[in-house]
């Protein structure tokens, strides 16, 4: 149990960082829906949902292979280190250089059918910028990750969302309060500040990125001036698929949003994009311990994969970590009606719009549980170097969210979009688990972690629809079914913490 010890403590630490900076993002919702329209909002949202998948992009699969090859070149980490950052960094370089070019056009497409907002051409110019920064940052976070330094990384997570928090409030409610109070520096601030331009979000988190990189420095100095263009080849292979099943993966988080601004009517689109966008905020909280886990899991996973049992200990880690999730999600669903404040609009009105879109909510937290169990599985394609496999899972996952979006989101809006993930998610998940039960194979308590995923779905069944969100009688069915849980595993759980 030692090694699970050790990979709970790290993700520990993930998800302690994660839980601060999600909860300072997520504190930002209220004051976003607050501020803006669904309308405006629904264009934040667009924004960064492309954000994520040039993200994608950019990173190359690099941080995946990272890992890989430090596992699989142990006496040349430098080599595998150097490699992988200034592959990005050439590929950032090359995307900087291109989309600069083009920015008025990119602005003049995506708002092919709305009116027009000269406005547009300069959030994409902040976000290449963003997107850019974010990219040089990514094999350093992943060098701190495989070196075992998740406090240091932690420590430069939470500096990133204290800074992008911190200009936020600054642009929100401090330059407007010395405005209207005729406070020092009124007249240079009042020459050049909007009030209630969504610019400044983006400007904001361009701030963060920069203060991000600085902080990141130490690990930028470790590099040396040195390629191995063979290995670089041999790094490529293993990528490639990579990437292609990260942007499918990213595909299936973001295109709905984009999907429904092109395919809805212009004088709606926006809007039910920022109920959207908005009633999604309620499923990062399962989210949150979903990338915690990803984010100790994969290094653990390659630095344990040559250890004599170590399809053991990833079996006993798919049991922990379905019970965790099947937990969270009969949590939130169960607390629905007080997690539903966070997304009140300005007035009545507007928050009686925002909330009409809570009925998807639960839909959308088991799509996160599928997903997070396919993050869990897909370990197998990477450790036996068989990544096509990735391509294959991800791909059909996008082409059904891209094709079923297509041909519902007309008639059934947003409805149609988190039923879509639901069902996306959860045929990659199962197509993982054959696959990689046919390759890789690993012990997986399959009869047990189906009934801990029946028994979440039944309870949130009867505690969001029968007895129609009511707090007492969810969190009443969220304790029975944690003691149940406790009971089953208490031999297990005994174990773990060294108790008699």
């Amino acid at each position: 149990m030692s090694a699970i010890k050790k990979f709970a403590g790290q993700t520990a630490i993930y998800g302690f960082t994660t839980v601060i900076t999600r909860f300072l993002n997520f504190f930002l919702t209220p004051i976003y829906v607050g501020l803006y329209s669904p309308k405006v909002y629904g264009i934040f949202s667009v924004m960064y949902s492309w954000a994520s998948m040039l993200n994608a992009l950019l990173a190359f699969g690099m941080e995946t292979t990272y890992f890989r090859y430090l596992n699989k070149y142990e006496n040349d980490k430098q080599k595998v280190y150097n490699n992988t950052f200034f592959t990005v960094l050439m590929l950032a370089l090359v995307f900087l250089l291109f989309s600069v070019l083009f920015v008025n056009d990119l602005a003049a497409w995506m708002q092919m059918g709305n009116t027009f907002d000269p406005d547009y051409a300069r959030y994409i110019n902040y976000f290449i910028y963003i997107l850019v920064l974010d990219a040089l940052a990514v094999i350093p976070f992943a060098k701190l990750r495989a070196d075992g330094r998740p406090l240091r990384y932690s420590f430069i997570k939470v500096v990133n969302i204290l800074t992008f928090v911190g200009f936020n409030l600054l642009f929100i409610f401090v330059f407007p309060l010395i405005i209207k109070q005729n406070l020092y520096g009124v007249e240079f601030i009042s020459s050049w500040y909007r009030e209630g331009w969504v610019g400044y979000v983006f400007i904001s988190n361009l701030i963060a990125s920069l203060i991000t990189l600085l902080f990141l420095l130490p690990e930028l100095f470790k590099l040396t001036l040195s390629y191995d263009f063979a290995l670089l080849k041999e790094m490529f292979v293993y990528s490639l698929p990579v990437l292609i099943a990260n942007i499918s993966f990213i595909i299936n988080e973001n295109i709905d949003k984009i999907f429904l601004g092109q395919l809805l009517p212009p004088e709606i689109s926006e809007q039910e994009v920022g109920i959207y966008a908005a009633c999604c905020k309620i499923a990062i909280f399962l989210s949150i311990f979903i990338n915690a886990f990803r984010l100790g899991a994969e290094p653990f996973f390659f630095s344990h994969a040559k250890n004599k049992n170590s399809g053991e200990t990833y079996a006993k880690i798919m049991n922990y970590f379905v019970i965790a999730v099947c937990m969270i999600f009969v949590l939130l669903v169960a607390n629905i009606e007080l997690l539903k404040y966070f997304i009140k609009g300005k007035d009545a009105a507007e928050q009686a719009i925002y909330w009409s879109g809570l009925k998807i909510v639960p839909i959308l937290l088991f799509a996160y549980v599928s997903l997070g169990i396919y993050i869990n599985l897909s370990i197998w394609y990477k450790l036996s170097d068989q990544t096509r496999y990735g391509l294959y899972i991800s791909g059909i996952g996008a082409v059904l969210t891209i094709v079923l979006n297509l041909i519902f989101i007309p008639k059934y809006s947003y409805l149609a979009s988190a039923w879509i993930s639901l069902a996306a998610y959860t045929v990659m998940m199962v197509l993982s688990y054959f696959w990689g039960q046919r390759n890789y194979p690993i012990p997986y308590n399959l009869k047990k972690n189906f009934m801990y995923l029946l028994t979440s779905v039944c309870i949130v069944f009867v505690a969001f629809v029968v007895f129609d969100r009511n707090l007492v009688v969810g969190n009443a069915l969220f304790l029975i079914f944690t003691g149940t849980i406790i009971f089953v595993e208490r031999k297990e759980l005994k174990a773990i913490f060294g108790l008699k």
